[in-house]
């Protein structure tokens, strides 16, 4: 993948969690604030001040996250985004990290249109 592929990947990954989590908080009680500042995705959690932090690593082509339960890096493996550690995928990783840190049992996944 080039540069340029993997950047415009990653952005669209960033938009759909995002765009993911807001349609989450809107059918649970989710309370969170998404602010995106280039390619970092900061996820706040009203309740209780935490933060999950979503962003692309050009050099690596990776996409990290940085959560209570720790650092996790995914890579690019056919049409998913996969944990280079322990293989799994990232929304279904999200979404646990989402319902540790909120409380809220919400399922994210991606818009197969975009990814």
């Amino acid at each position: 993948m080039t540069e340029s592929e993997f950047i415009a990947l990653a952005e669209a990954t960033l938009d759909d969690i995002e765009v993911s989590l807001e349609r989450a908080a809107l059918a649970s009680d989710l309370d969170i604030e998404c602010s995106r500042s280039g390619n970092v995705l900061e996820i706040e959690f009203i309740d209780n001040g935490s933060k999950i932090i979503i962003n692309s690593q050009v050099p690596m082509q990776e996409v990290w996250i940085a959560a209570k339960s720790g650092g996790f890096h995914y890579r690019r493996e056919g049409l998913q985004w996969i944990n280079a550690r322990d293989g799994s995928e990232l929304y279904s990783a999200l979404t646990s990290m989402v319902r540790l840190q909120s409380g809220c049992t919400v399922v994210l996944h991606p818009d197969s249109e975009r990814q």
